[in-house]
C-alpha cells in the first residue's frame, strides 16, 4: 500500500514566545485538518515595539504533513 502525504505552511502568532506561536498554528489546523502526523517549523520571526524595542508578537512559520484520505 502506497502511503502519500500533503503538506501545508500555515503561520501562528504569539505575544508569548515562538513555541507558543506554533502551538497556536497546529491548534487551529487540528480544527479543519485530520490526521495530522508533523509539523517542521521553518522561520521564525517577531515584529519589535518601535516605542520598547522589545518583541510585540511572535510569528512562527510551520510546515504541517497530514495523510491524504483516499476514499
Amino acid at each position: 500500500m502506497t502511503h502519500v502525504a500533503k503538506i501545508i505552511e500555515i503561520v501562528g502568532s504569539s505575544d508569548k514566545s515562538w513555541e507558543d506561536a506554533a502551538q497556536i498554528a497546529l491548534t487551529e489546523a487540528t480544527k479543519t485538518i485530520h490526521g495530522i502526523t508533523g509539523i517542521e517549523l521553518t522561520d521564525m520571526t517577531a515584529r519589535v515595539d518601535p516605542n520598547t524595542g522589545k518583541i510585540a508578537e511572535y510569528h512562527s512559520t510551520v510546515k504541517i504533513a497530514f495523510g491524504v484520505e483516499h476514499s
